[in-house]
């Protein structure tokens, strides 16, 4: 537990805002991403806006700014470490300290058998799935420790927990967020940063339109939905505010499942 969840006071409700907390989270300038980012600021969480381009991260800061909440944007592509230490150290010198990282940042290139999954594909999955959890758990992690605590949320997927055809390359960097996430929580503990992640199902999202509106693997993907739907990406939101807020400061190498009952079939 961080200095500043020891502190909080004793109502539920309170112990959910995230007021004074400085947040960063990647990949926020559309989808699940920004929605996390919204969610916080409505929290009360300043928030680092990232994105590749100046353009979307821009953008995405604004759009939170418009409902009366903090932000401020950060460009930086997190698949290379120069790049994650940047965002860091400008959230850093900016606010002074980063209290939540967000790992959320995430592709999925393409929908195909495992045996015509080429080299390429593979390494750009892992890549664009893996390599950024791993750098930013790295960066967050070593900033925490020495100011005392902090939060780190990754974001995987169902297809962390269960097998999903056709996406066998996506899967397995998923469930490598899993084990980054378990591994860390136990060995970060001792530091006071918690670590946990969530895994959503299919959400509404730029990169699962495709999909969902498939006439035949969409509605394949609703059948195997006990809730016979897509979630909307404010409905993962809510989770990941629980799971940066003192609420929840005894939870850690947790991953919560978000997905309309599919694991649990």
């Amino acid at each position: 537990m961080t200095t500043q969840e020891r502190s909080s006071t004793t109502s539920v409700m309170q112990r959910l805002r995230l007021d004074g907390k400085v947040a960063v989270v990647t990949g926020s300038s559309r989808g699940i991403g920004a929605a996390i980012a919204l969610g916080f600021a409505e929290a009360g969480a300043t928030v680092v806006v990232n994105g590749r381009s100046d353009a979307s991260a821009n953008a995405g800061a604004e759009a939170i700014r418009a409902t009366g909440g903090a932000a401020f944007p950060i460009a930086a592509d997190v698949t290379k470490s120069a790049e994650v230490e940047r965002l860091l150290n400008e959230a850093t010198g900016r606010f002074g300290r980063v209290d939540i990282m967000v790992n959320n940042a995430g592709i999925s290139e393409f929908y195909k058998r495992a045996e015509a999954i080429t080299e390429d594909d593979w390494d750009s999955v892992m890549s664009g799935n893996l390599k950024p959890v791993f750098l930013g758990c790295s960066a967050a992690g070593r900033r925490m420790k020495e100011q005392g605590g902090g939060i780190i949320l990754n974001v995987t997927s169902i297809g962390g927990l269960t097998a999903l055809p056709r996406l066998l390359a996506y899967c397995t960097a998923k469930a490598g967020i899993v084990q980054i996430t378990r591994v860390l929580a136990v060995e970060w503990a001792q530091h006071g940063i918690r670590v946990n992640a969530i895994a959503p199902g299919w959400v509404e999202t730029d990169m699962a339109r495709g999909l969902l509106e498939h006439p035949v693997y969409g509605a394949q993907l609703m059948q195997r939905t006990p809730m016979n739907r897509a979630a909307r990406p404010e409905e993962i939101a809510g989770a990941a505010v629980y799971l940066a807020s003192a609420a929840a400061s005894f939870v850690t190498g947790h991953i919560l499942a978000i997905d309309g009952g599919w694991t649990a079939g």
